[in-house]
């Protein structure tokens, strides 16, 4: 087991050394509010937090979302929403959770990003349904400076309806359309920058499914540069898998981390209650 270091009042281990921390504070403590500094710090060092078998209810992950930044409002307004594939659970969004399948950022077509996300495990799934998680800021951090030099200023086009042709490929008209009329304002698209400059200084990668071109860039080079980022950002230094046990908790940093469910029964009831963190601009 690595080392556990305890930073003030905050008990934590390192998952990798450029990504990940389990944390080890009791339910109390962490519900106190007194660590939420030193865990949004946390959040944005290593861009994974695992608390494991915390076993939140609704109200106390609402309060713990609060207490670490402040819960936006998900879907439908709801503070809790229910991530299932399941449609007598949730009708609604499993054509579109599908392509959680696929690394992505939540939120791409929000006007203000999701700064970040908490995960709770309610029901397992029979077999697969790990999510990945990719650090995007350290993954930035080791690209060579040519690299960071070339692509500091560069545009993307996001698009919904570019994360849907992954897991349908041959959509209807009518299907592409639906897609193209989602995100704020039915624009269907939202330009934001690939590399997000943070408030604090640092900067991170905003790749994933909705990314669909670089502005100023011919299709070719567009897609070149995307999945070779995409590529670099997702290997393994950066990469951490989370294989749920009931009750874990798992908290993201949207703005600079990449993530991914794998692969399940869609039938099996898999269960995770996700609440959203505001953030500030896409800049």
């Amino acid at each position: 087991m690595a080392d556990v270091i305890e930073k003030t009042r905050l008990k934590f281990e390192r998952i990798k050394p450029k990504v990940g921390a389990r944390i080890l504070n009791s339910k109390d403590e962490i519900l106190s509010g007194e660590l939420s500094d030193e865990i949004r710090d946390l959040l944005e060092e290593v861009g994974v937090l695992v608390f494991p078998q915390i076993d939140f209810t609704d109200d106390e992950q609402v309060k713990f979302t609060n207490s670490v930044g402040g819960n936006a409002r998900e879907v439908r307004g709801q503070e809790v929403f229910p991530i299932s594939l399941d449609r007598s659970v949730n009708q609604e969004a499993v054509e579109y959770l599908k392509g959680s399948l696929f690394w992505h950022v939540d939120g791409t077509m929000n006007a203000v990003p999701i700064r970040g996300s908490v995960l709770s495990s309610k029901v397992l799934p029979t077999w697969g349904g790990n999510t990945e998680f990719a650090n995007c800021y350290t993954a930035y951090e080791d690209l060579p400076q040519e690299t960071k030099d070339k692509i500091d200023d560069l545009r993307v086009v996001h698009s919904m309806w570019n994360s849907q042709l992954y897991h349908c490929p041959e959509p209807t008209l009518a299907q592409l359309e639906d897609w193209m009329s989602k995100g704020e304002g039915g624009k269907g698209e939202r330009e934001l920058p690939l590399v997000y400059k943070h408030s604090s200084g640092r900067k991170s990668l905003i790749l994933g499914n909705t990314a669909e071109r670089v502005v100023g860039m011919s299709s070719q080079e567009s897609a070149k540069l995307l999945h070779g980022l995409r590529e670099h950002a997702t290997s393994e230094p950066y990469h951490y898998a989370h294989e749920w046990t009931l009750g874990d908790a798992v908290m993201w940093d949207n703005t600079g981390t990449l993530h991914r469910a794998m692969p399940y029964d869609p039938d099996c009831g898999r269960l995770l209650h996700r609440t959203i963190i505001k953030g500030e601009s896409w800049g």
